[in-house]
């Protein structure tokens, strides 16, 4: 008996493919399972972050702005991706005057939003809060980046204007400011250099006005011949006291300590030869008569 064996190849590949279909099938299910609940849990945290962000609103109206800031903070915790949490946190913060904190905000929901009409209106914040801090410069970039997103909205379009204005007012201010600082710079070094001129005149003049000094005094100890007075006046009186009698040189005596060094000698001489006459009459015998 022959066998038809395309016909049981055939009845054989299909039963292999149900198999697999079968096992396919198996794999699927708790996939699709795991992603239906996946969807729902983030359903249900999308649904408690809007009514977090609903709380908020109503809190703002009321400018509550505390209590709407806390309702904003649990829809970004609840859902980090949602971007109305983090936006309408950014508005309270903008509201209570605290542009910082509302800079931050904003910025994250610029990064976080996924259509272009979260980010024109994110970015037109931007530019309105760098517009509070004086940012002028900055401000036109967020402008821009608004109008990129949505070309047709006037205000940002007129938002745009002022702060293009602001920042060339901005520009002018402190080419001004430069400037000033240029001429200062300038002028200090000037002064600088006067100064130093100055010194180096002065002290020029000091030395020519010691320079003559000195020649003065030479002059004044010159005679009119020209000769030091010095050396004539020493000459002159090398030898006189202040009687105007003659100084003995050193190691000399005078011709008065000569005459009284010899009228001493006299004297001496003197007291001794008379002592030495008085010995001689001491000692001479008297011639007696002898009686016999």
């Amino acid at each position: 008996m022959k066998v038809n064996i395309f016909t049981y190849n055939s009845k054989f590949k299909i039963g292999q493919n149900l198999k697999q279909l079968f096992v396919i099938c198996l794999v699927l299910i708790p996939t699709i399972t795991f992603a239906q609940d996946k969807d729902k849990e983030k359903e249900l945290q999308l649904q408690k972050a809007n009514n977090y962000v609903y709380e908020g609103n109503e809190l703002v109206g009321s400018e509550d702005y505390i209590s709407a800031e806390m309702e904003y903070r649990k829809a970004i915790s609840e859902l980090p991706t949602n971007i109305a949490g983090t936006y309408n946190l950014g508005n309270s913060y903008y509201e209570k005057g605290q542009y910082d904190e509302a800079l931050f905000r904003h910025s994250q929901a610029a990064e976080k939003a996924t259509s272009k009409e979260e980010k024109h209106k994110a970015y037109h914040n931007i530019g309105n809060i760098l517009m509070q801090n004086k940012m002028c410069q900055e401000a036109v970039e967020a402008f821009k980046n608004a109008l990129r997103n949505d070309p047709t909205d006037d205000e940002t379009r007129y938002n745009f204007a002022i702060a293009k204005a602001c920042a060339e007012q901005q520009q002018d201010q402190q080419d001004e400011n430069d400037e000033q600082e240029k001429e200062q710079d300038k002028e200090g070094d000037d002064d600088e250099k006067d100064k130093g001129e100055n010194e180096d005149k002065e002290d020029d003049q000091d030395k020519k006005d010691e320079g003559d000094q000195d020649k003065k005094d030479g002059d004044d100890q010159k005679d009119d011949q020209g000769k030091p007075k010095d050396e004539k006046d020493g000459k002159e009186g090398e030898n006189k006291d202040q009687k105007g009698q003659p100084q003995p040189k050193q190691g000399q005596l005078s011709p008065q300590q000569i005459k009284n060094l010899l009228e001493a000698m006299n004297n001496q001489e003197q007291k001794v030869q008379e002592k030495m006459n008085a010995e001689k009459q001491k000692g001479v015998k008297v011639k007696t008569e002898k009686d016999w």
